[in-house]
């Protein structure tokens, strides 16, 4: 994948604009503040709801948990809402904003109008959008391979076994008439291995340590088999998720430091 400007800009509208708030977030229910608690409680234990919001003059002005509602009416212990998101906020900032707080309330038309939990993390559109990142990542990390390694030079970097069912691959993928190399053929895990064992790669991926490598490598290919099988993904793979979206904007710039670094143009 050629990594010119319009390739990076057009990732980063899929990546920062494709995705959005809207497209996972839930209605917060609300109630008015002169409602009676045993009706917010019976409602929140029916429908296993942690926080609702809480109306002054048609508008929401404020949240109460379970615990708030102790008095007569919902108004009497309300919360205040700081700093709500946009609906047209990206996945990334809900992420990082879930990684500061266990929700996230969310401004609808000027006025705050939906909540978004960890939970909602788990629902298809967040799961397409880490697919897509990791899948970045692994293109990132072949072309990086690509542009320090000469010919097969990688290849050193590889048990034979691995090398063998990478070569059995590519003989099968040419029988479809598939037109690759060799190193497209390599797992996720073998491109984590040449990366750190080589020095020079891990140099320029900004990792410290062999260790760290293959750790980081291992967190990818974990999340990436947890998307793959509709498998829970906060539980396990939460500091990764984080991380990528810390990350996001190298993920999405591809190789234009590297060819820099190299003095290349790639």
């Amino acid at each position: 994948m050629n990594w010119n400007t319009s390739t990076i800009e057009n990732l980063r509208r899929v990546f920062t604009e494709g995705f959005a708030v809207r497209d996972i977030a839930e209605p917060l229910v609300s109630f008015d503040a002169a409602t009676a608690t045993s009706e917010a409680l019976a409602l929140m234990e029916c429908r296993n709801f942690d926080v609702v919001g809480v109306r002054k003059d048609g508008i929401v002005v404020g949240y109460a948990e379970r615990d708030d509602l102790c008095g007569a009416t919902c108004g009497e212990r309300v919360r205040a809402i700081e700093s709500p998101i946009s609906d047209a906020a990206s996945l990334a900032d809900v992420v990082l904003g879930l990684a500061q707080s266990p929700r996230l309330f969310v401004r609808v038309l000027g006025a705050v109008g939906g909540i978004v939990t960890m939970s909602d993390l788990q629902k298809p559109p967040v799961r397409m959008w880490l697919f897509g990142m990791i899948t970045l990542v692994e293109m990132r990390t072949t072309r990086l391979i690509e542009l320090t390694c000469q010919g097969d030079s990688w290849k050193e970097f590889l048990s034979e076994s691995r090398l063998q069912k990478a070569e059995a691959l590519l003989e099968e993928r040419k029988r479809r008439n598939q037109n690759l190399e060799l190193i497209d053929c390599l797992q996720i895990s073998d491109k984590g291995q040449i990366l750190a064992k080589h020095e020079e790669l891990r140099r320029l991926t900004r990792m410290p340590s062999r260790r760290q490598t293959e750790q980081t490598i291992k967190m990818l290919e974990s999340l990436r088999n947890n998307l793959a099988h509709s498998q829970d993904i906060i539980s396990c793979d939460w500091e990764t998720i984080v991380g990528l979206c810390r990350d996001m904007e190298r993920v999405i710039s591809g190789t234009d430091e590297v060819q820099q670094a190299l003095g290349g143009n790639g």
